[in-house]
């Protein structure tokens, strides 16, 4: 006894589709014989004919899926070259205690966090920002994305954790503190919106001598 497989409705309609698709490109790429009138220089028309294959009909671009994104990239970690954001918030207060700097430490959800990401794109990855900071601040920063693939090592974690339980307790994003050379919080602040003027106007309020 043989045995014919089942088609489903919605399937036998995709597989008609198709062979009506394939039939429809056959035919428009099958060779066409074309007949034309002509005269010659005594006025008798002539008549020819000639094989046309048409053009190939270009195919539609692939649709792009608007839940495919990339990753956010937010504070590189040199802006100009010379402007470094550290990840260690030990290691940005040994800097600025040796320098006699403040430390600006932004926290962030590169990924999920829309206000973070323009201030990324506003205030810190600006040039003009770049310049400003570079021989006034101790720059750190930590991230925290959630999706899997922008996850950082497990090391990074553990000193955005770290860095978090001291100056961000309430787990607030985005969030720029201020800290003085001595490790004093001076000031804490969410978004603020006009770009690297507007930023630098709030950190000499805090920081007179910046």
């Amino acid at each position: 006894m043989s045995f014919i497989p089942s088609v489903s409705p919605v399937r036998a309609f995709v597989l008609a589709l198709g062979l009506v698709a394939a039939h429809s490109v056959q035919a428009q790429q099958a060779a066409v014989k074309v007949k034309t009138k002509t005269s010659d220089a005594a006025g008798n028309t002539v008549s020819k004919s000639k094989v046309v294959t048409p053009a190939p009909v270009a195919s539609a671009p692939k649709p792009v899926s608007p839940l495919v994104s990339s990753p956010q990239v937010i504070l590189p970690a040199q802006a100009d070259g010379n402007t470094t954001w550290l990840t260690d918030l030990s290691a940005a207060q040994a800097q600025a205690k040796a320098t006699k700097r403040p430390i600006l430490a932004v926290f962030s959800g590169s990924d999920w966090c829309k206000p973070c990401i323009i201030y990324e794109q506003e205030v810190f990855a600006k040039p003009e920002f770049a310049a400003y900071a570079k021989d006034r601040l101790v720059l750190a920063h930590f991230d925290f994305p959630r999706q899997k693939r922008n996850q950082p090592t497990a090391a990074q974690v553990k000193l955005n954790e770290a860095a978090a339980a001291q100056l961000n307790r309430e787990g607030d994003f985005p969030l720029a503190v201020v800290i003085s050379p001595e490790g004093k919080v001076l000031a804490k602040t969410g978004y603020i919106a006009g770009g690297p003027t507007a930023f630098e106007a709030y950190l000499k309020k805090v920081v007179p001598t910046l």
